[in-house]
């Protein structure tokens, strides 16, 4: 789970309603909303400050996706609720997944929030904090149903770095897999409508946005419940023509509905890049029938191999739960193996964490705490070296890179299309004229663990 106490922007609005702070927990779909509401906010007038010590009141935007999050977001949750308690904060209000997750019961086990806001009274929070600052004590709890339309996430205030963004496709999910509480939290898959994907995409672009990074909950199911059928290819060719942007990444792509349009578009295309993220999370396929994933380990392997066949430079990213109820060594062997010999440039492990309310808590078979964690650790260990590997298959290769920071003496440091920010590696550059935000050809000369070293390809002898 990332966090971040988000940063106040260089040049701070008059503060005529207040002053706030903003921790932002969670996934990628998460910080769409963080910016959402950090933007209702602006516009009404509240100002972000960046130290919660000293704002009139902090929120805390949660995730509750599983256990460990749940407690990494109540543990940010206490540290301000100290920060109130010692008068150096006047309020909390509490928003997004955990308040969504426990409902009333969040407020029964830390008493002292404010306010909570469910996941889909995000475009309300103004409202609350409306509430906090005028001293409304009644109303404490404020959870709207899950929309029938998707949100508009237009607006927003940004907290990644100018020229990369999140763009949010899709709200909710109608997959049932047995260990998920997603759906429970998100409710059902709403499509955005094109136009308003489209809409988005350009105002992105001319705040400087050069990389769009497509999020949803299913990617590949975007547009069944809007238009019927299938609609990505139809998204994607309208997203190639916004102007201004360079790079398209897609994440969170299910296996399901990975059409040969789909796959021919992408490998034929200009802009989006060739890495995706497709969690699979087994290929045991009685596992897989367990966690209701709807494929099996033929038509997982069929796919991985179509994928690399038609789509060239492919780099693919997974993520994998180990110790699932029942899960034997032999399963567990035959996940092993298939890491091994598919070969993935990038992956994450989970253990299995068994989720009140989701169906596969009350399957046989659970493992020990320490089954799961070894497992977790031998599957890390395989992948490692694979990374290492993919890494060095790169060296002496020119690729383009897109500057994210510079650093004191001269240094930069950048993606190339093989990684996405925060959760995969970077490329370091000595060169002290680069600036955040160029997308420079770079040949990459050495390998840091699962990060490399460049030179600009120009100065290449």
């Amino acid at each position: 789970m990332s966090s971040s106490v988000v940063a106040a922007p260089p040049a701070a609005l008059d503060h005529s309603k207040g002053t706030y702070a903003f921790v932002s927990l969670g996934c990628p779909k998460n910080l769409v909303d963080s910016e959402r509401m950090l933007g209702t906010l602006a516009l009404d007038g509240y100002t972000l400050v960046s130290d919660p010590d000293g704002a009139d009141f902090v929120i805390v935007n949660t995730c509750g996706f599983i256990e460990q999050s749940r407690q990494e977001s109540k543990s940010v949750i206490r540290e301000m609720l100290d920060l109130k308690a010692a008068g150096r904060t006047k309020g909390v209000i509490v928003a997004g997944c955990l308040p969504e997750r426990l409902g009333g019961g969040l407020l029964k086990e830390l008493p002292e929030i404010d306010h909570v806001v469910g996941v889909w009274g995000r475009d309300e929070i103004n409202r609350i904090a409306d509430h906090l600052v005028g001293g409304m004590r009644e109303q404490r709890e404020l959870f709207r149903p899950a929309p029938i339309r998707a949100l508009d996430d237009r607006q927003r205030l940004r907290i990644t770095p100018q020229h990369y963004a999140y763009l949010k496709i899709s709200e909710g999910c109608d997959r049932t897999c047995t260990f998920c509480s997603i759906p429970k939290m998100r409710g059902k898959h709403v499509t955005k409508p094109i136009e308003q994907v489209v809409a988005e995409a350009r105002e992105l672009a001319a705040d400087g946005v050069r990389e769009l990074i497509l999020v949803a909950q299913d990617t590949t199911y975007y547009g069944m419940d809007y238009y019927g059928e299938v609609w990505l290819v139809d998204l994607l060719k309208e997203l190639e023509q916004v102007e201004g942007i360079d790079w398209l990444r897609l994440m969170y792509l299910y296996p399901v509905n990975f059409t040969d349009e789909l796959i021919e578009t992408i490998a034929a295309s200009e802009k989006i890049l060739p890495y995706l993220d497709m969690p699979l999370q087994h290929i045991n396929s009685r596992v897989l029938k367990r966690m209701q994933r709807r494929v099996d380990r033929d038509k997982t392997v069929a796919l991985v191999e179509k994928l690399r066949r038609r789509i060239p430079n492919l780099v693919l990213r997974t993520t994998f739960i180990v110790g699932f109820p029942g899960e034997t060594d032999e399963q567990f062997e035959e996940l092993r193996q298939f890491v091994v010999d598919t070969r993935f440039e990038r992956m994450g492990v989970f253990e299995y964490s068994p989720e009140p309310g989701t169906p596969a808590i009350k399957l046989e078979g659970a493992l020990p705490d320490d089954v799961k964690t070894d497992r977790q650790q031998a599957l890390m260990a395989a992948q490692q070296q694979l990374a290492f590997d993919f890494g060095d298959s790169l060296l002496g290769y020119e690729l383009d890179c897109l500057i994210d920071e510079t650093l004191e003496e001269g240094i930069a440091v950048g993606r190339t299309y093989a990684d996405a920010p925060e959760i995969d590696g970077c490329v370091y550059i000595e060169d002290p004229g680069l600036e955040v935000g160029q997308r420079v050809p770079v040949e990459l000369v050495s390998r840091q663990d699962y990060d490399w070293v460049a030179v600009l390809a120009e100065s290449v002898d």
